[in-house]
C-alpha cells in the first residue's frame, strides 16, 4: 500500500476516489486504508457530502445570477447616492486627497494587510491538523485567498463554503469535518475581535466613553457571552439534542464529523498559539487602517493605533452582515459613522479614509484574486498533498470508533 506520509510530497488522490492499494507479495489481501474504512462506516454521510457539486459553488455561475449582480451593484449605487446627495461629499476633493497621499505609507498599508494571509493559512493548517487533516501552509494560504475573492464578489459568506469545497475537491478529506475547522476559525475571529475591540476602545476612550459608542461596547460584550454559551452548549449537549430529534442517522453522523472539526482542531496545547496568531492577524487589519490615515496626512485627524484598531475591528465585525459581498455599503457607512461620532473626524476626511481603506481590503483582493483564480490549479481540482488521520479528540457523547 502506498505510504500515506508520502502524500505530503506527492499528488493527492482525486476527490471522492478511494486511495490506491498495491497488492502485497504472496497474494495476501491488501490492507484497508483508514480512509477506505471511514468511507464504508459513513457511507450515507459520504454520499451526502458528495452532493455538493461544482455548479453549486461555481463563482462564474454565481456572478451570472441576477441576485449576485444586484447585491454588487445596488450597494455601490446607494453608497454613492448617500455620500453625494445626503452627505454632500466632494468626490473631486476626495480624489485630490488620494493623489496627494504618501505612496510609501499606502504601500506599507497594502503590505501589512497581505501579511495577514500567510498567517491565516498557517492558522487554518493548525486547525486542520488538530482535526486529523494535514496540508501545507502554502496550499492553505492559496485556498483562503481564493475564498476571500468569493466573499468579495458574492454575498452570504459563500467564500467559507467555497474554501471547504476546494479542499474537498483537491484532497480525500471529510467535507463536514472541514466545515468544522472553518466554523471554529470564525469563532476565534469573533472572540478576538470582541476582546481587542473592547481593549482598544477602553484605551482610546479612557477619559470617557461617548454615548454613541456605548452600544458598540455592549455589542462586544454580548458577542463574547453568546459565543461562550453557544460553544458550551454544542460541546456538552449538541449531540444529545440531535439524537432526540426525528432526524436521519446520517445527519447525526455528519454532525459528529462537524464537531470533530470544531473541537478536535482546537486542543488545549494548541489554543495559546492559535490565539496569538489570531491577534496578529487582526493587528494587520488595524495597522492597515493606521497607515492609511498616516498616508493621507489630514491635519485635523488624530487617530492613534488604538483608535485605528477600534475602527478597523468595528468594520471587520460589520463584514459579517451577509446582505452584500464583503459588507459592501454597510462597512463604509459604519466606519464613517464611528470616525465622525467617536473621534470627531470631519465627514469629508472620514469618507476618504474609509474608501481608501476599502480599496486596499476589497478592490485589491478582486484584482489580484481574479488573476489567482484564473491561473489556479486548485480551482480545477488538480489535487494537493494531504494526509487524513484520526482526529485528536472525539466529540462529546459520540460513540467510540
Amino acid at each position: 500500500m502506498t505510504d500515506e506520509r508520502g502524500r505530503l510530497d506527492g499528488a493527492a488522490p482525486a476527490s471522492g476516489a478511494a486511495p490506491a492499494h498495491d497488492d502485497p507479495p504472496g497474494g495476501d489481501e491488501p490492507l484497508e486504508s483508514p480512509l477506505h474504512l471511514e468511507e464504508e462506516l459513513f457511507e450515507a454521510p459520504a454520499q451526502l457530502e458528495r452532493e455538493v457539486t461544482s455548479d453549486q459553488v461555481s463563482l462564474t455561475r454565481r456572478l451570472r445570477q441576477p441576485r449576485t449582480i444586484i447585491s454588487l451593484i445596488l450597494p455601490v449605487v446607494l453608497l454613492v447616492l448617500v455620500f453625494k446627495v445626503v452627505l454632500s461629499i466632494d468626490f473631486a476633493e476626495l480624489v485630490d486627497a488620494v493623489l496627494a497621499a504618501n505612496k510609501w505609507l499606502l504601500l506599507a498599508a497594502f503590505a501589512v494587510y497581505y501579511l495577514g494571509f500567510p498567517l491565516r493559512g498557517y492558522r487554518w493548517v493548525l486547525l486542520l491538523r488538530g482535526s486529523g487533516i494535514r496540508i501545507r501552509v502554502v496550499d492553505g494560504t492559496h485556498i483562503i485567498f481564493l475564498s476571500w475573492l468569493v466573499n468579495c464578489l458574492v454575498p452570504a459568506k459563500l467564500g467559507d463554503v467555497y474554501r471547504a469545497y476546494l479542499l474537498k475537491q483537491n484532497a480525500p478529506v471529510s467535507l463536514s469535518r472541514t466545515f468544522g475547522t472553518v466554523f471554529i476559525e470564525r469563532i476565534l475571529d469573533l472572540l478576538v475581535i470582541a476582546i481587542l475591540g473592547l481593549g482598544a476602545g477602553f484605551w482610546s476612550f479612557r477619559t470617557g466613553l461617548p454615548p454613541s459608542m456605548q452600544f458598540v461596547v455592549a455589542l462586544g460584550v454580548g458577542v463574547m457571552i453568546a459565543l461562550a454559551l453557544g460553544l458550551l452548549t454544542m460541546r456538552n449537549y449538541g449531540r444529545r439534542i440531535l439524537v432526540r430529534l426525528p432526524l436521519p442517522s446520517r445527519i447525526v453522523e455528519l454532525y459528529d464529523r462537524f464537531e470533530e472539526g470544531v473541537f478536535g482542531s482546537i486542543g488545549v496545547r494548541a489554543l495559546p498559539r492559535l490565539l496569538v496568531i489570531t491577534v496578529l492577524i487582526w493587528m494587520t487589519e488595524a495597522l492597515r487602517l493606521y497607515f492609511v490615515v498616516q498616508a493621507l496626512g489630514f491635519p485635523d485627524v488624530e487617530l492613534g493605533l488604538s483608535g485605528a484598531a477600534f475602527v478597523a475591528l468595528v468594520g471587520s465585525l460589520l463584514t459579517a452582515v451577509p446582505l452584500s459581498p464583503a459588507g459592501l455599503g454597510i462597512v463604509e457607512l459604519g466606519v464613517v459613522g464611528v470616525l465622525t461620532a467617536a473621534y470627531g473626524v470631519p465627514l469629508q476626511e472620514a469618507t476618504t479614509i474609509a474608501l481608501v481603506d476599502r480599496m486596499i481590503s476589497v478592490l485589491s483582493i478582486i484584482a489580484l484574486g481574479g488573476v489567482a483564480y484564473v491561473v489556479s490549479p486548485v480551482r480545477r481540482g488538480r489535487g494537493i498533498p494531504c494526509i487524513e488521520t484520526a482526529p485528536e479528540s472525539a466529540p462529546a457523547g459520540a460513540p467510540p470508533a
